[in-house]
């Protein structure tokens, strides 16, 4: 019956999850049943409990009787006989209240190991929180990998139709028409050389009867004027090998990633006790889990559930339960037993050699039986008064022990609190800048599609973007991290 109930408890242990699970997909809490099932550290922890509540029926049981057997060899002549054995059995008792003591020692022990189960519990399920979510980041991080490649793509692919285009400096007739305004610079070069183009069309090309104009205006003039077409077609060439600079650096971080993704992956399995490549079913996006950080009542969760006070509660009981058992096992242990004589008839020789049995008294032969009562006597007080004093000195330091832990708590309280904040912030001065980035990086396009631009801000714009986007995936995964880590603290994920 013990042992249902204990099954019973570890069932209802495996069913809890925090308090936050509205905001979790199913498949966390699935892997969570999984990892409460399967983990051999926790299996460890719980075997260890199931272990520990064995000793309370030892402690409640007295002491082993003793039977002492002795046979004679030679049969002793008593008056009323002869003695050929004698048994004696005898069951020692300790004092009143000493074997409750023990009991209740043995019970709190029992609670010790439950909670430090609890503990590795909580430790685990904030484990599998963790790389859940790094795992989603890594996953959200190599969606928006993605999407720049494609966005990259369809600029490579405006920029080829640039290059294609023939260039307007190009035909005789047309270059001698036009005219230096400062509206159509911009459409003869998109990097740095826009003042080159300017001047080959401020100058106009030679013509067949007009050699004496051309050397006027410089030798030098003449070769850039007579290479306008390469000028206007280069700078465009360049800019599809800085597209696909950047599209192989996109390439080589996507398999980084993926890398990255599949350590996580092993790490995650290793918790669950499974093969390292299992697949790991994730959310279709990483989503922040909505949390009130109420500090006095987290303070107050902390102090009536975590389970490392509860541990230590649990220890400062089990050593006043100790002392008690000490102090009882001082006083004298009480005895009763009996005593079995087994005696044979006395026979005496005749003169005619015969044997008859004496008739002194109606006892001859006859076995005999005794009770008996023992009594110990504790006379060594040193030993008695040095177990007390340990156990006050225990109780102490188990005190010592629980502010020390309590005062470790709260710095580890606010601490989580800070990062939890910290993070919250990040979340929404990320998604403002992703939101601004994206908006700058759409007008950006549309001016080089027009020729109004060049490449170098688009694609500075660009990785703003996604710089953004990776910043804004990190801190939602470190402000979850942080939920989880103050419902672990709490213990919300207990019964």
């Amino acid at each position: 019956m013990k042992r249902y109930k204990t099954i019973l408890l570890f069932i209802a242990a495996l069913r809890c999850s925090l308090s936050v699970a509205v905001a979790r997909p199913d498949s966390l809490n699935h892997y969570l049943e999984m990892a409460a099932r399967n983990n051999p550290g926790l299996q460890a922890d719980f075997t260890a409990y199931q272990a520990a509540l064995q000793r309370i029926p030892q402690t409640g049981v007295p002491e082993n009787p003793q039977l002492e057997l002795g046979f004679f060899l030679q049969p002793m002549e008593l008056v009323e006989g002869r003695q050929v054995a004698d048994i004696k059995l005898m069951q020692m008792f300790p004092w009143f209240g000493t074997r409750k003591a023990a009991r209740t020692e043995a019970q709190h022990m029992a609670k010790m190991a439950y909670e430090q189960f609890r503990e590795t519990r909580d430790g685990l399920f904030l484990e599998v929180y963790t790389r859940w979510f790094t795992l989603g980041r890594l996953r959200q991080q190599l969606i928006n990998n993605q999407d720049n490649r494609a966005l990259l793509l369809q600029l490579e692919e405006l920029a080829l139709h640039r290059f294609a285009a023939p260039a307007p400096s190009e035909g005789g007739e047309a270059s001698g028409r036009q005219t230096e305004t400062p509206g159509e610079a911009p459409r003869q070069t998109n990097a740095g050389s826009a003042g080159m183009g300017g001047m080959n069309m401020g100058s106009g090309l030679p013509t067949a009867g007009g050699s004496g104009r051309s050397t006027a205006a410089g030798g030098g003039m003449d070769g850039m004027a007579g290479s306008g077409g390469m000028n206007a077609t280069l700078p465009d060439m360049s800019d599809v090998l800085r597209i696909r600079m950047e599209i192989a650096g996109m390439d080589y971080t996507a398999e980084s990633l993926r890398s990255e993704i599949q350590a996580e992956k092993a790490k995650f399995n290793a918790l669950l006790n499974r093969p390292a490549d299992s697949d790991v079913h994730l959310s279709d996006s990483l989503q922040q889990i909505p949390f009130l950080f109420d500090l006095s009542l987290i303070r107050a969760q902390i102090s009536e559930r975590n389970p490392m006070l509860g541990m230590l509660n649990e220890e400062e009981a089990a050593y006043r339960a100790k002392a008690e058992m000490d102090r009882k096992m001082s006083y004298p242990m009480l005895g009763v037993g009996l005593q079995y004589m087994l005696v044979r008839k006395k026979t005496v020789s005749t003169e005619m050699g015969a044997m008859e049995e004496t008739g002194m008294n109606r006892m001859n032969g006859k076995d005999m039986l005794m009770p008996m009562v023992s009594i110990s006597l504790p006379v060594y007080r040193k030993k008695h008064r040095a177990q007390q004093r340990e156990n006050a000195l225990l109780q102490q330091a188990v005190r010592e022990k629980r502010l020390n832990a309590r005062n470790l708590l709260e710095a580890e309280l606010h601490r989580t609190g800070h990062l939890l904040n910290d993070a919250a912030r990040r979340i929404t001065l990320y998604r403002r800048q992703t939101e601004l980035a994206r908006a700058a990086c759409n007008l950006a396009l549309r001016k080089f599609s027009s020729g109004r631009s060049d490449l170098a801000e688009v694609i500075q714009l660009q990785r703003q973007l996604a710089d953004y986007a990776l910043k804004t995936s990190e801190a939602v995964a470190d402000y979850n991290i942080m939920v989880a880590t103050v419902q672990k603290l709490m213990s919300s994920n207990g019964e």
